[in-house]
């Protein structure tokens, strides 16, 4: 199944004290989980910097990884953005594949 990164930002107003953290995401994942039961979530880590957290999820198509980023910028009063990602391995395969030839300079 694809792989998406989800960065994600909570809106100041989102939470009103540390343990609002757990708060939030319990209500965000069964509110996921009910509408996407298609997305199978991998891992997720909390950052320092201009984003709260990133959640790894495997999804089957970008409609249903669309879907968890408009219900955690809902529910999670949040702002998302959503990548693709390749795991290092089948990146790796996928170089295989290319040619090692590169094109010729052009004459000057």
């Amino acid at each position: 199944m694809p792989l998406f990164l989800m960065q994600t930002r909570l809106s100041a107003d989102a939470l009103h004290q540390p343990r609002s953290f757990q708060t939030l995401e319990r209500h965000v994942a069964e509110r996921v989980q009910a509408h996407c039961p298609e997305v199978k979530w991998v891992a997720s880590y909390a950052l320092l910097g201009p984003c709260d957290y990133v959640d790894v999820f495997e999804a089957p198509n970008l409609e249903s990884a669309m879907r968890v980023s408009v219900l955690v910028r809902s529910y999670g009063h949040a702002e998302t953005q959503v990548s693709p990602a390749l795991a290092w391995p089948d990146f790796k395969a996928l170089l295989q594949q290319l040619p090692d030839d590169r094109p010729a300079p052009a004459a000057g």
